[in-house]
Order: C-alpha cells, then structure tokens, then sequence
C-alpha cells in the first residue's frame, strides 16, 4: 500500500502545472463552548479529486526523499482530507490537534543535506499528525530534533512545491512553521489565529497592524484575506449559545475570507476558487466540511472511528457523493 502512495504522489505533483494550496485558515477561539478552527480550500483547478481518509495507528512511512529517508510507524490515527486521492492538505488527529498546508512562494528549504534524515514537504502535515498531541510537543521538536524538510522539484514545469504549516490543538494554543533560506522559523502563540499565503508571516503581521485602522481591504488578495480575517476573528462575538451559534460565526468569517468561482489567474496562483471548506471542533473532536459544489455540509465524529494498530485505511470518495448530508462516518470504505 506504501508503494502505491508514493507512486500516486510523484504522478499528481508532476500534474501540479501552476496550481498552488493558495487557502485561508481561522482559529477562533474567543467563545467558551468550543475550540475552532476554520479553513478555505483555494485551487485553480475544478477538481481535486478531494477523499475524507482514516488513518489508524501503526502505519509505517517514510520521508519520500531518494537517500535517508525519515521513517516512523504512526503514534496517533487521524481524520484527513486529501488532495487528489493522496496528499494530506488538512485534518485533525485523536488527540485533536489539527494542521493544515497553505501555499507560500516564499518558501526556502535549503539545500539537501544527505546526512539528515530527510522528509518531503508533501509528507510535512502527516508527519505531524501521527506523531504529536499537541503544538507545544510539535513546536519543540521543530526546534530540536535533527530532520530536513526536503523541496519537491515538479519536473515538468521546473518549479518547487512551496508550503508553510499551520496547527492548533484543544487547549487553543497556535503555531506557524514556515521555512526560509534552510531554516525553520516558528510563530507560535495563541494570537496567531490566521493564516493566508504570501508574504511570508512576520511581514503579515507587520502589514495587519499598518493596516487595522483603516477601511477593510476588498480583494482576493492574500494580503488583503489576512487583514480581513484578523479584523473580523477580533470583532465576532464573545457570547454565543451553543457551539451551533458559533459554528454559524465562524462559517460566516470563513465565506467573508473565500474566493467566488471564476476568480482564477495563471500568473497569481495564489488568487483561485475555494473549492471546499473545513471547520475543526478541536474540543469535541469533530470535523467538519463543505465543499462548494454541494449545498451540503457533512461531518464526522472521531469517537466513532477504530484508530487501533492494524485497523484499515478508511475511505469516503466525498467528491463522488454531493447529495451525502450530516453526520457520515458510517459512510467509509475499508481501502483494499
């Protein structure tokens, strides 16, 4: 099955052309009934071939890079949403911390240092997933542990996979990770509640607090969607009834932040449709997920999941089944 993954992976990277994660992600956590945390789904392309997958406990994998690879055999299961049948873009693990990849230009690896066990960006937010609790445990290994992020070259087009990683767990604690010129540069506290694309986080936040009194910017523009969704994260409401009443907030936050269908540009990839939507209850460990071309919204419960060492894969095709509604967990396929 590992083999059929990586094959999988090199075939849809090199299909990228100029597509880009361009993406938004929330965390709202001002409310008392629930830790959230919202994410946009922006892509040039109409179909990302978009799987809600299980992964139990156990799983043995590796960095995908040629020469010494990372390897490990997976500490927690997860509930994700993968690209093209593939790649994990966003999800959450059994101890309910989340993570998310977002496109960033700016992103710099470094070079390869073959004496490093090496891990692919395109295997990142996995890693992450199946091996710590929470952002403070992941933070840490970032700052310690002896492991190279390694770039992704597409060999068609000649460009490199550019990501940055964002994670939230139950207690609302908050991290960036972004890589440049080789090095990991972390943003870690629980203020950093949103995330865009370009530039890189520092010149966000710089560009956010230059801009807050002033009129609301109106494009598509990363830019202009991290000071959106700042404003707005600091001016919902504080007082909500019902996790309901704040899942509600947050999707409103999440539609004032997304790109129309048509908004699409080759030059600017980072500017494209949202395709789909994600909502995490990071304190009832519930994931939730809307994808533009339905009307519905589904979610699933991890408590109803087998994370167990030797449990299958499991599968839910959601592109394939737009009528599916409500709670769906009973809806996975064991992968053969």
């Amino acid at each position: 099955m590992l083999r059929y993954y990586g094959f999988i992976i090199l075939l849809i990277i090199t299909s990228f052309q100029t597509s880009a994660f361009a993406c938004t992600r929330i965390l709202y956590s001002t409310n008392s009934k629930a830790i959230l945390v919202g994410r946009n789904m922006d892509w040039s392309l109409n179909n990302m071939q978009t799987h809600l997958m299980v992964y139990p406990r156990g799983i043995m994998r590796d960095g995908k890079v040629t020469t010494n690879p990372l390897t490990w055999v997976s500490k927690y299961g997860s509930v994700v949403a993968t690209a093209y049948e593939a790649i994990t873009t966003d999800g959450v693990n059994e101890k309910k911390l989340a993570a998310h990849i977002l496109w960033l230009n700016e992103s710099d690896y470094g070079q390869r240092d073959e004496k490093i066990p090496g891990l692919s960006v395109i295997m990142w937010m996995q890693f992450y997933l199946d091996n710590f609790a929470s952002v403070a445990e992941a933070v840490r290994f970032t700052q310690t542990s002896p492991l190279q992020l390694a770039a992704y070259f597409h060999p068609i087009t000649k460009k490199w996979i550019k990501l940055h990683l964002a994670l939230e767990d139950a207690q609302g604690d908050s991290a960036i990770i972004e890589y440049t010129n080789g090095k990991a540069q972390i943003y870690h506290h629980k203020s950093y509640a949103v995330l865009t694309n370009s530039p890189t986080y520092d010149l966000q936040l710089k560009h956010w607090h230059q801009q807050k009194d002033k009129a609301l910017p109106g494009s598509t523009n990363s830019e202009d969607r991290f000071v959106r969704g700042s404003f707005y994260v600091n001016h919902m409401p504080t007082d909500s009834i019902s996790i309901k009443r704040e899942l509600l907030e947050l999707l409103s936050l999440m539609d004032n932040v997304a790109q129309p269908f048509g908004v699409d540009s080759v030059e600017r990839p980072d500017v494209s449709p949202t395709l789909w939507k994600s909502i995490v209850d990071l304190s009832h460990g519930v994931y939730y997920f809307h994808a533009e071309d339905s009307l519905n919204m589904v979610w699933v419960e991890l408590s109803k999941f087998n994370f167990r060492a030797g449990s299958p894969v499991m599968d839910l095709a959601i592109n394939k089944y737009p009528e599916l509604a409500g709670e769906v967990s009973g809806y996975f396929k064991p992968m053969n």
